[in-house]
């Protein structure tokens, strides 16, 4: 599972006057994000079609009632604009609004998955042309935090997961998409890897007794 984190200002989020009624952009279109990745126009198409809205949480906490529902998602040529409603009763979705409208909260972050084929590899990143499934959009504190947590059971098994690993650059997307590691210190722990087994070319076949073992540690440090 990989996530993109926005400000809500750079998004154009707005909560409508004093109801539980909001709008605003979940991801652009075209642009260059921190992680090298440009998303292009319709990548969202196929998955709202096929999965539905995403959940709505405070902070990917998916073990929390969700503190609202997306009810319309639009693909225009600026982005992804969700309209959501908050859960009124909700005593944390009414904290979260009162802490929109204040400016306290700031930022969003998406958590989706890819699978080969839904993006074409770029000299710094990505150019992605299809979300196989956007599972949730959070409202969070801290768009930095890279070991927030999603919904596992809106996502593959970890088996699968591994399965898929099978070269060096596979590896660092892995740690990024399932173990939320930032695209830094992806890169980082993908190098120590390389060096640790002996990998000397960047497009070097993972060998498998080593990575199962490798990816079950990282599992525990992202846990």
């Amino acid at each position: 599972m990989e996530r993109k984190l926005l400000a809500l200002a750079a998004v154009q989020f707005k909560v409508e006057g004093e109801g539980n009624t909001f709008q605003g952009y979940a991801s652009t279109f075209g642009n260059v994000d921190s992680y090298g990745d440009t998303i292009v126009k319709g990548a969202y198409a196929e998955t709202l079609k096929v999965n539905g809205m995403p959940k709505m949480f405070f902070n990917h906490d998916a073990y929390a009632v969700p503190i609202g529902k997306w009810t319309k998602a639009v693909e225009d040529d600026y982005g992804l604009l969700l309209t959501g409603e908050f859960t009124p009763g909700n005593q944390l979705a009414d904290e979260v609004r009162a802490a929109l409208k204040h400016g306290t909260l700031d930022s969003m972050s998406i958590g989706y998955s890819l699978t080969k084929g839904d993006y074409d590899e770029t000299a710094g990143g990505r150019t992605i042309k299809k979300v196989t499934r956007l599972a949730e959009t959070s409202i969070v504190t801290f768009p930095a935090d890279k070991f927030a947590r999603v919904d596992q059971a809106s996502v593959k098994s970890f088996a699968d997961e591994i399965a898929l690993v099978e070269t060096i650059r596979d590896f660092e997307y892995f740690l990024r998409d399932a173990g939320g590691f930032s695209k830094g210190a992806a890169q980082a722990l993908t190098a120590r890897a390389k060096n640790l087994f002996g990998a000397r070319d960047a497009a070097a076949q993972v060998e498998a007794k080593h990575a199962d073992e490798i990816l079950r540690r990282i599992q525990l440090l992202a846990a």
